[in-house]
């Protein structure tokens, strides 16, 4: 690993010409998959679950599109993307969203009706009770669910960079090296999955600590 990757000099931080053409367009992909998920999955969770109608009828349709494999959805994505990031992408969002959008109409859904009863009381416009009362009632609910969308996001930016069309990054470095034989090339990008996983899952683990205290701290002030 320290050859592969952490073999350039002290002004790159050490780190190889080969880790910026393979690190550093996988986590571009993730990112921004992982960005247009939590947004989508937030909005459309928080719309859906103050509609009980609404999510009733959806429910089902997105179990369904739920549990349907992202490779099973590759001819799709290749008609309606073009062959490279955007597919790529497109392919990390369409199962990262799941877990963020249902707990989060999840959590909008179980907003005590009281704090609802009394943002009215107060006159709170639809922004503002949404803002105020809605969001933090479901804080806890949406970073469950980003905590799934994380893992997924990097289990299928690998996926994704399988598909064709692809050209550099960390699914592409593993599937060349094991065309190759090349074993200690595929076990040092297996490690390194290994600890941008946990590295991300514990920034992820103090922000939520963080966040909710600050909110729990708030809710009890006004109480």
């Amino acid at each position: 690993m320290r050859e592969i990757w952490l073999s350039g000099p002290p002004s790159h931080l050490y780190f190889s010409t080969e880790a910026g053409d393979s690190i550093a367009p996988s986590l571009g992909r993730m990112a921004l998959a992982l960005a247009l998920s939590v947004v989508a999955g937030v909005v459309l969770g928080i719309a859906l679950g103050r509609s009980e109608r609404v999510l009733a009828y959806l429910q089902p349709l997105m179990q369904f599109a739920r549990v349907i494999p992202p490779p099973t959805l590759v001819p799709v994505f290749i008609v309606l993307f073009k062959i490279g990031t955007e597919m790529q992408v497109a392919s990390i969002v369409f199962s990262a969203i799941w877990p963020v959008l249902l707990n989060t109409a999840d959590g909008a859904r179980s907003v005590d009706p009281m704090q609802m009863a009394t943002a009215e009381a107060f006159r709170f416009s639809a922004v503002d009770r949404i803002r105020y009362v809605i969001v933090p009632s479901a804080m806890p609910k949406i970073f469950a669910g980003l905590r799934l969308a994380l893992s997924l996001s990097l289990i299928l930016m690998i996926f994704s960079e399988l598909l064709p069309g692809t050209s550099d990054g960390l699914g592409f470095e593993l599937s060349n090296a094991q065309s190759q034989s090349d074993l200690p090339t595929v076990w040092s990008v297996i490690v390194l999955l290994g600890i941008l996983g946990y590295l991300f899952n514990t920034i992820l683990l103090a922000v939520e600590r963080r966040v909710l205290s600050w909110h729990r701290g708030a809710r009890k002030a006004d109480s």
